[in-house]
C-alpha cells in the first residue's frame, strides 16, 4: 500500500462517521427542502459550503463525550462523504439553554461573523419546557426570519427532540405532546417561507434500538449514539437536497 492509500485509509477509520449505530435508521426522509437550498446548492456546486448553526444545547454538543462527537462535527463530515470534492465548514455557535427569543437576539452578529451560504436553526425544545405560549415562540421565530432574510442567505431549521417516554425528572415528563405540535406549527411555518426543515421529533421516534433512544441519563440532552444518528439523517437528507 502506498503512503497516500494508507493516509486515505486512516483517515476513513478515525472518521467520525464510524459512530453511527447499525440501529440507526439513514434514510432522506427527515429533511424537507421546501423549495429553498438555491444558494447553499450553489456553493456546493462551485466545491464550497459554509454553514452557521445556531441554536441551543444539542447544537452546542451538550451531552456528547466528546466535543468531536457532537452533531456539528459529525454533520461537517457526513455531508464531505456525502458530496465529494465539496470542502464544507460547519460553524458551531449554539448555546446551552437558549430560547428563540435568545437565538434571534444574536442572529444578525451571528451572520456578519460567519458569513455563511446556510443558517441552521434549532429551535423549540427549550421554549416548550419553559412553557412558553406558541404566540410567543411564534413571535421570536418571525423576527428572526426578518433578519435571515435580510441577510439572504438560505434557512434550514430543525425542530424539537423527543423526550424519554418514561422520563422520571418531572420537567420532562409528559412533555412529548406539547414538542410535537411544536415541530409541527415549526414546519408548517417553514414551508410557508420556503425554509428548508428537519424534522428531528419525527426521526427520533425511529430510535428505540438506540442506547436511551438516543438520549442520556439526564432524560434532555442527546448522548454519542444520539448524536451520530442525527447527524447522519440529516446530512442524508440535506445532501441529497443540494446535489
Amino acid at each position: 500500500m502506498t503512503r497516500t492509500a494508507l493516509a486515505v485509509a486512516l483517515a476513513a477509520m478515525s472518521s467520525p462517521m464510524q459512530a453511527v449505530p447499525a440501529a440507526c435508521p439513514v434514510t432522506p426522509d427527515h429533511v424537507t427542502a421546501n423549495g429553498g437550498l438555491e444558494r447553499a446548492r450553489a456553493a456546493a456546486a462551485a466545491g464550497e459550503l459554509r454553514i452557521l448553526a445556531v441554536g441551543s444545547s444539542s447544537i452546542e454538543g451538550v451531552g456528547a463525550s466528546r466535543q468531536e462527537l457532537g452533531f456539528t462535527p459529525l454533520l461537517e463530515t457526513g455531508l464531505e462523504q456525502r458530496l465529494p470534492g465539496v470542502d464544507v465548514t460547519v460553524v458551531n455557535r449554539g448555546i446551552g439553554g437558549e430560547t428563540a427569543k435568545d437565538t434571534a437576539d444574536r442572529m444578525a452578529r451571528e451572520i456578519e461573523a460567519a458569513s455563511p451560504h446556510l443558517v441552521i436553526w434549532q429551535l423549540g425544545t427549550n421554549d416548550v419546557l419553559l412553557d412558553r405560549s406558541m404566540d410567543d415562540i411564534f413571535a421570536d421565530y418571525r423576527r428572526g426570519q426578518a433578519i435571515l432574510d435580510a441577510a439572504d442567505v438560505d434557512v434550514m431549521v430543525i425542530d424539537p427532540q423527543k423526550l424519554p417516554d418514561a422520563a422520571r425528572n418531572p420537567n420532562f415528563a409528559g412533555r412529548n405532546p406539547a414538542l410535537a405540535e411544536a415541530s409541527r406549527l415549526i414546519a408548517l411555518e417553514a414551508g410557508r417561507v420556503g425554509y428548508a426543515a428537519s424534522h428531528r421529533f419525527a426521526a427520533m421516534q425511529g430510535w428505540s434500538g438506540l442506547p436511551g433512544g438516543g438520549v442520556g441519563p439526564d432524560e434532555l440532552h442527546l448522548n454519542d449514539a444520539g448524536y451520530a444518528c442525527w447527524a447522519a439523517v440529516t446530512a442524508e437528507g440535506l445532501a441529497g437536497a443540494l446535489r
